[in-house]
């Protein structure tokens, strides 16, 4: 039976974007028209609505690195754009913890005051306030994100001039520094172009006067798109800053689903003539142009529908990006008492959907695919929403159904349980 037309999915974030709307000064709606992969945008400590004392502080990075037994590569150090070998700063943890690359306290010490940069990797991974706020701009974008902290010693400078390969907000936590912005050598870098394929255009570009060249304080936020050459240099004290990169989904991503369902297209997984001198390309000229328009023929004959390419996208941004994490132990607990009282939401992160398919419901939540009655429809649109809800208000649902469908889907993953 072909799946019926009705069908609802999560809503992905609210309409004023709150995790994005902390990192610019400018409506959300305005970023995105103006902002978004086209320039920087530098937003002030007194234009936003809060600062980042609640992500990070200069406190968490002693946390991070004296008592929460990070390895490698969640931590690296660099003198002056160089790397250091990960043993300058890692040593084993000792009885009942034998491993050899656990980040040292006291040789990071040594090296930081010697003049090296610290910087945390993955802290959407490791640092719980991070890994909230990950998780709702995410929702709020629509694309993967990551977060590292540099921490730079006073008046030294991290990393050379560079680009990154995709959009960074710069978040100053404590300290000053002093960011030096140029255009583009090298526009909208796919990830397998970094910058050092273009390191003398670079560097010959980092002499021109600068697009940017401000002091960021405390509060204060940096967007960049991918390409834009940036450096930066502590002033005065200790200079701790978050990078949250966005890996944007790129035209280039759509280009590749199409050319990779011609495939199936019999007439271009044909040989190449016998002979065929390849490196004459008058000789390859007829081949290439017939190529060419087989390829433009299966394109038009079986073209890539909106709905497959995003079921496509929707699929790599579940397996890139984590939902926010569930408690097993205060989960189970929490089931174990769980009546027409107790509130539930949807897992703030985790995308899906849900299709009614005659007398049942196809329920897809990330990887997960469920089937359910059709009288759960008007429940799980409901749930889709993401707002809190008691169990025994959910529509179309007695009390005894309804605690039998969120005990499900608790189990499974997919709602969570608000105390």
């Amino acid at each position: 039976m072909n799946p019926s037309p009705h069908e609802a999915r999560a809503e992905r974030g609210s309409g004023n974007r709150p995790a994005l709307s902390r990192c610019i000064s400018i409506d959300a709606d305005e970023f995105a028209a103006d902002y978004w992969g086209r320039g920087p945008l530098l937003s002030r400590a007194d234009s936003l609505e809060s600062d980042f004392s609640d992500l990070f502080s200069t406190e968490a990075v002693d946390e991070l690195v004296s008592e929460r037994g990070l390895r490698t590569p969640f931590m690296r150090m660099a003198v002056e754009g160089q790397v250091l070998a990960k043993d300058r700063f890692t040593a084993s943890g000792g009885f009942g913890a034998e491993i050899s690359d656990q980040v040292s306290s006291d040789k990071v010490l040594a090296e930081f005051a010697g003049g090296a940069t610290i910087v945390l990797q993955g802290l959407h991974r490791t640092w719980p306030p991070i890994i909230d706020f990950t998780t709702r701009l995410v929702a709020d974008l629509g694309h993967p994100v990551q977060v590292n902290a540099y921490i730079t010693p006073a008046s030294s400078r991290g990393f050379d001039p560079h680009y990154d390969v995709h959009d960074v907000f710069v978040l100053q936590i404590s300290g000053e520094k002093r960011w030096r912005i140029h255009s583009p050598v090298h526009t909208d870098p796919l990830a397998d172009q970094p910058w050092s394929q273009h390191s003398a255009a670079v560097a010959d570009e980092a002499k021109n006067a600068p697009v940017i060249d401000e002091v960021l304080r405390p509060g204060d936020a940096l967007y960049l798109p991918r390409g834009w050459i940036h450096s930066a240099e502590a002033l005065g004290d200790t200079s701790v800053h978050l990078t949250i990169g966005m890996s944007a989904f790129t035209r280039a991503d759509l280009v590749a689903q199409v050319i990779s369902k011609t495939r199936a297209d019999a007439s271009l997984r044909s040989s190449l003539p016998l002979g065929l001198d390849l490196g004459d390309p008058d000789a390859l000229a007829e081949v290439l142009a017939e190529t060419l328009a087989d390829l433009v023929a299966a394109i038009q004959s079986d073209p890539v529908t909106p709905t497959a390419a995003a079921a496509s996208l929707a699929r790599r941004l579940t397996n890139t990006t984590r939902p926010e994490p569930v408690r097993p132990l205060a989960t189970v607990a929490g089931l174990a008492r769980l009546d027409t009282a107790s509130v539930v939401r949807w897992r703030l992160g985790l995308a899906g959907s849900v299709t009614l398919r005659g007398d049942t419901v196809s329920l897809v939540a990330g990887t997960l695919t469920l089937t359910l009655p059709a009288t759960t429809l008007s429940a799980l649109e409901h749930l889709l929403l993401g707002e809190s809800t008691s169990v025994g208000s959910l529509p179309g649902l007695d009390d005894e159904d309804s605690i039998v469908v969120c005990r499900r889907l608790v189990r499974e993953g997919v709602l969570v349980l608000e105390a």
